[in-house]
Order: C-alpha cells, then sequence, then structure tokens
C-alpha cells in the first residue's frame, strides 16, 4: 500500500487496510510517524522499516492475519549501508500471524519494543529475535551499545511448525549470520505457548557456529502452559525453556549465554531443557 524510499518527517495516521501486500514497507525512511492504524489480511508484513531507517516511532497498530511479520525493523544494507537505529515501537497488538511472526527484530542499536501483546500465531514465534540473512541480502546485526529494548511484553498462544520439521517458541532468539548482543528483555508474560516458551538458537555453517548469544539480559519474566503438544512434533514441545541442540539436519546446538533476572516457571511439562555443553543459562 506505501512503498517508500528515502524520506522523511512522514506521519501515516488512522488508516484501516485490508487484502493488500503490506500496509508499509520502508526503505531510508526517517523521524516518521506510523499511528492509530488497523491492518487486515496482508499477503505480506504489516509494517516493516529497512535499510537504516532511524528515529521512526510506530504506536497504537493493531494487526490481523498478516502473512508474514506483522511488524518488522530489518537492517538490510543492500539500498543503503547505514545501520538502523532509535525507533519506538509501542501499544501494538498483532493477532492470528498466518506466516512469520508478531514481531521479528533482525538487528539495529537503540530500538525499543514497548506494551506488545501478540497472540495465536499460525506457524511461527510470537516474536523473533534474530541475525538472519534472507536471501543473500547483506545485512547488520545487533550494536553493542546502545541496547536493544523489549519492554512488557505479552506472548499468547504462540508458536507453531515451519520449514519441515522445526518447531517455533512464543520468543526466538536466534542468532545467525551477524553479531547477536546488546539485549534487554524485561516484563515478559508468556502464556500456553504452543511448544515451547522461548527457544534458543545458533546457526551452523559447515559444521561450524557462526556467532553465540552475548549480552543478552532478561528479567521478570513469567512462562507457564508449555505443555506436551501430542501431534508428530511433540517430541519438541513441552519447554518453558529450551536450548535447541539441534533444530535441523546439519545444524548444531545454541552457543553462547544469558542471564535471567527474575524467571517464573510453573504449569510447563518441563521448565528448562538444556542438554548442551555450549550454552549458559544464569539464574539471578
Amino acid at each position: 500500500m506505501f512503498d517508500f524510499s528515502n524520506v522523511s518527517d512522514m506521519t501515516i495516521d488512522d488508516i484501516w487496510a485490508e487484502h493488500v501486500v503490506c500496509l508499509f514497507w520502508g526503505t531510508n525512511v526517517d523521524d516518521s510517524t506510523i499511528k492509530n492504524t488497523r491492518i487486515r489480511d496482508t499477503w505480506a508484513d504489516g509494517l516493516n522499516f529497512t535499510n537504516g531507517s532511524s528515529g521512526n516511532h510506530v504506536a497504537n497498530v493493531e494487526t490481523r492475519t498478516t502473512g508474514d511479520d506483522s511488524f518488522a525493523l530489518f537492517p538490510a544494507i543492500d539500498n543503503h549501508n547505514e545501520q538502523e537505529t532509535g525507533n519506538v515501537f509501542e501499544d501494538l497488538t498483532s493477532l492470528l500471524t498466518w506466516r512469520a511472526a508478531g514481531l521479528a527484530v533482525y538487528g539495529g542499536g537503540g530500538n525499543t519494543f514497548r506494551n506488545i501483546h501478540i497472540a495465536d500465531t499460525l506457524v511461527y514465534s510470537g516474536i523473533t529475535i534474530g541475525t538472519l540473512q534472507f536471501g543473500g541480502i547483506p545485512a547488520l546485526g545487533f550494536e553493542s551499545t546502545p541496547q536493544t529494548k523489549f519492554e512488557n511484553i505479552s506472548l499468547v498462544r504462540d508458536g507453531g511448525h515451519f520449514w519441515g520439521q522445526q518447531t517455533f517458541p512464543a520468543l526466538w532468539l536466534f542468532s545467525g549470520e551477524f553479531p547477536f548482543r546488546g539485549l534487554r528483555i524485561s516484563d515478559v508474560d508468556i502464556v500456553d505457548p504452543t511448544y515451547s516458551g522461548i527457544m534458543f538458537q545458533t546457526k551452523y555453517t559447515g559444521g561450524q557456529p557462526l556467532n553465540p548469544i552475548t549480552d543478552t539480559v532478561l528479567t521478570n519474566v513469567s512462562i507457564s502452559g508449555a505443555r506436551k503438544s501430542g501431534d508428530e512434533f511433540d517430541a519438541k514441545s513441552g519447554f518453558g525453556i529450551w536450548v535447541n541442540e539441534q533444530p535441523e539436519a546439519g545444524q548444531g546446538p545454541a552457543v553462547g549465554s544469558v542471564t535471567f533476572n527474575g524467571l517464573d516457571l510453573h504449569d510447563n511439562y518441563q521448565d528448562i531443557k538444556n542438554t548442551t555443553t555450549t550454552f549458559t543459562i544464569n539464574r539471578n
């Protein structure tokens, strides 16, 4: 619907969009606002900021049945080689995403995502935090400073299975081709995830991990209701926290460490599954 490149100081307000590819795709869009908007039944993303888009504000937006990430920040550099910083996504709702995640953040620095509710994703995670490369497109990972913050997050009945035999959690932390660091995640409530609450994963190439998960702190996290799925993926279900030991053929266990300050786990089939020697969970 809106496809903008190299613009700034723009406002999109009070839009109701249905049956479009995306409501918004922004390439190097700065200091702009999208607010008070409803997005329904898209073929791809609800909105996606990429290629150096910085200083933007997304507020009071609800999506339902998007065909890719409902809200995304993707620091690709194929059109503009600049990091994405200073964006604020807040007061957002994502419902019934039928492909990909409710919120996906693939890198950046100094961005804030707060007051977000995501429910009933069909095949993927509620939130993807990952340093992934798509289709060979060059991109940037996370900066160590300024930190990327996720605050006041509600994830209900999220997760699914996709890409063959892999199952996805409510909150997916995936260190891929680019640095994974500088993350502060706080006040998260995960309820009744389809397969697992939080999953940690690392990408391998040629049998070697590409990047570890580092400098990642989660504070005041509650996970409840992770139960056995009873379907063909039952062995990959029921974990409050899962350090994935082998997500796909040719891949290996998650690598790195995280710190939890305040972790409440209850009514899960298994609170924590970590059979690896490559990943450490520190609890305070």
